[in-house]
């Protein structure tokens, strides 16, 4: 019959398809395998880099190399003399509520400048008046986390130096904004530890860090095979009433017109 022949066309296009997103689902639940294993190894190296002992930030020499993966974290020190009158305040929303971090130039004592993150402040102090006491002076040995540069701007958001709005640290635009020497300014930041600083009267708060990683790959992997799963399920589950209304033509004496 023509209406049999066409439910096994489509039965053949449907199995088809099935094979194909079985095939790519598949393949996504094995990506995101791989994918897991890479960001678990990635949290292993970060982990050791933060509990290591500190290292000196990288020099000059090194900068070209710098990126997220290998350095991203790395527990670095480095000496110099900060330029208070140059600070930059980005937005900041952390564990003490909203506010700003102050990222200030320390010029090293080798003559290049590297930005670092002193801390957060609250919007009532902002205001460097308002913490001038605990102004750092003189050199300074600054102990802390390496950071990778955060271009352009926060998530709908983009810095305007001319407005000196900052969503965020943007190294080369706050250098560029702070007349800082080009191509003498590391391509990096560190986020400064805490020193202890458990009074509230003293600011910046350092040592605010979040070390963390969105890591839902094995959600992925559940969702994906899960899904091979179930187009594999429909495609035998219409095999079999395929394979029911043979058996049901049969017993009634029909013909299958197959060939």
């Amino acid at each position: 019959m023509t209406w049999q022949r066409t439910y096994r066309g489509w039965l053949l296009v449907w199995t088809i398809a099935g094979a194909l997103l079985f095939a790519l689902f598949v393949a996504l639940g094995t990506w995101q395998i791989e994918r897991r294993a890479w960001k678990l190894d990635l949290i292993a190296r970060v982990d050791q880099r933060v509990h290591a002992a500190p290292q000196p930030a990288p020099a000059p020499g090194e900068w070209g190399g710098i990126n997220a993966e290998a350095d991203a974290y790395r527990h670095v020190s480095v000496r110099g003399t900060f330029m208070n009158e140059r600070e930059t305040l980005v937005q900041a929303s952390t564990a003490l509520g909203p506010g700003f971090w102050v990222l200030t130039p320390l010029r090293t004592d080798d003559g290049h400048y590297v930005l670092i993150n002193r801390g957060y402040v609250p919007d009532n102090r902002r205001e460097r008046n308002t913490r001038a006491a605990t102004e750092p002076a003189g050199e300074q040995t600054v102990t802390g986390l390496l950071r990778i540069t955060e271009p352009h701007g926060g998530f709908l958001r983009s810095n305007d130096a001319a407005a000196n709005r900052w969503y965020s640290r943007d190294v080369a635009a706050m250098a560029a904004a702070r007349d800082l020497p080009a191509g003498s300014v590391a391509p990096y930041f560190i986020d400064a530890e805490s020193g202890g600083n458990a009074d509230v009267d003293r600011w910046p708060v350092g040592g605010l860090t979040v070390v963390s990683f969105h890591n839902s790959h094995l959600v992925y992997v559940i969702t994906w095979y899960t899904l091979a799963l179930m187009v594999a399920g429909a495609v035998v589950y219409l095999w079999r009433l395929e394979g029911r209304r043979k058996a049901s033509a049969r017993r009634h004496g029909q013909v299958d017109d197959e060939h």
